[in-house]
């Protein structure tokens, strides 16, 4: 019986750093998967921009239409995330034609940025990319 004491009292320490540690661990764990949305979304709008401003750049006629739906044809399988496409420039050959792509992500920490001085906004940005425009 007394072995059996001596074992239960050495194994309390061992819960206690666990009752201490796991949520911090947790926490930082959830932070990761929350950026990595936010980095998989932003990586998906730059895609999505250049590929729209590459097709576009090799039509003669209505660049921005063109642009706008092929941006928006390849975010239709972005599993996570709101995108807004525009586009400007373009017309005649030569001119620098631009796909801007504007992204937006839950954050999973807005209550919790309160406590840390934070506003708790979602996670958003914008990609822009460039093409000329093609043509004699």
């Amino acid at each position: 019986m007394r072995r059996v004491m001596l074992w239960l009292r050495n194994k309390r320490g061992d819960m206690a750093e666990a009752a201490v540690t796991l949520p911090i661990v947790l926490l930082a764990t959830m932070a990761l998967v929350n950026m990595t949305i936010a980095g998989f979304a932003s990586v998906n709008a730059a895609n999505a921009a250049n590929y729209g401003a590459r097709v576009a750049s090799v039509y003669q006629e209505n660049q921005h239409g063109v642009a706008i739906g092929a941006a928006n044809q390849m975010l239709s399988n972005a599993p996570i995330g709101e995108y807004e496409v525009s586009a400007s420039g373009g017309g005649k050959p030569g001119s620098l034609l631009a796909v801007t792509v504007e992204w937006e992500v839950p954050n999973f920490f807005k209550g919790l940025m309160a406590f840390f001085g934070g506003s708790g906004e979602d996670f958003s940005g914008e990609s822009v990319a460039y093409f000329r425009q093609e043509g004699w």
